[in-house]
């Protein structure tokens, strides 16, 4: 029996090795790319790879196929393009063209990543199964904030209110407002005046009262009296009396006759004379 069983297994090694040589029994892809040393090969899983994902992903597009096989059929893509990063590392490693940097990226701009959830993607009617459209869902962007310079364009005479009467409409009704206030006011004073309430209200300060300065003397102050009855008002400059005035003009006009009448040696003479007299 036993020698029967090697006998078949035998025959089926050759058998198949034989159907093998002959490019009919198809050879199956290694389960890591790490155990592959040929380059042609690793070239050709790839490609089975892809020929893979490509079909899955037009049979996810059917929603009728119901949620759990779509489920199903979305993780088989996912595990499919994880293949496929490893075996294009594999080629890269013996030597290969890079296909992360130049390959097509079709099949994986397909799906759609879940944001917080980098790494795996959903294609098709998976995208639209329930509790997975929520996660798409994002609340709207914060509007950007303005800088200094955008803010400052919306700056003009209207932000200052220079404009705001040249409707015609805000005056009238201020005119009015403040005729209204005015009135009220008076009638509440004129009511407790009658009432007797500003009875023990003192005067009101004259605030063009001026206190006198006890020291006239050193500060050069000097007060003019007015009529009795009047308010004293003090200048803070010496002011010159009328005789003084009329003095000061006395000598200017008789320097303008010496200037214009009298010869230089009369104005030496003239001069030696105040001189000699301590004028």
């Amino acid at each position: 029996m036993a020698r029967n069983a090697e006998k078949a297994m035998t025959t089926l090694a050759r058998w198949r090795n034989m159907q093998m040589d002959q490019g009919k029994v198809k050879e199956r892809r290694p389960f890591l790319a790490s155990e592959e040393n040929d380059l042609p090969k690793a070239e050709k899983w790839r490609q089975q790879i892809i020929r893979e994902v490509a079909k899955k992903v037009s049979q996810i597009q059917n929603a009728g196929l119901g949620e759990f096989r779509i489920r199903d059929l979305n993780d088989e893509i996912n595990k499919l393009l994880r293949e496929k990063k490893h075996w294009e590392e594999r080629i890269r490693e013996l030597g290969g063209p890079d296909y992360e940097r130049v390959g097509p990226k079709m099949l994986d701009q397909e799906g759609k990543e879940v944001p917080g959830n980098r790494g795996y993607k959903y294609f098709g009617a998976a995208k639209d199964l329930p509790g997975v459209r929520e996660l798409f869902e994002q609340e709207p962007p914060a509007p950007p904030r303005r800088t200094r310079a955008e803010l400052y364009k919306e700056v003009d005479a209207d932000y200052y209110g220079y404009r705001d009467e040249d409707d015609g409409v805000l005056v009238p009704l201020e005119q009015d407002l403040e005729k209204e206030v005015v009135a009220e006011t008076v009638a509440e004073w004129k009511s407790q005046k009658e009432a007797g309430l500003l009875k023990d209200v003192e005067e009101e300060e004259d605030i063009y009262a001026v206190e006198e300065e006890s020291d006239e003397e050193e500060t050069g102050e000097s007060k003019m009296e007015t009529e009795e009855g009047q308010q004293q008002f003090i200048a803070h400059v010496p002011v010159p009396s009328q005789k003084e005035v009329e003095e000061a003009l006395l000598r200017r006009k008789k320097m303008e006759l010496l200037q214009k009448y009298a010869s230089d040696s009369l104005m030496e003479q003239s001069k030696e004379a105040k001189t000699l007299m301590g004028l």
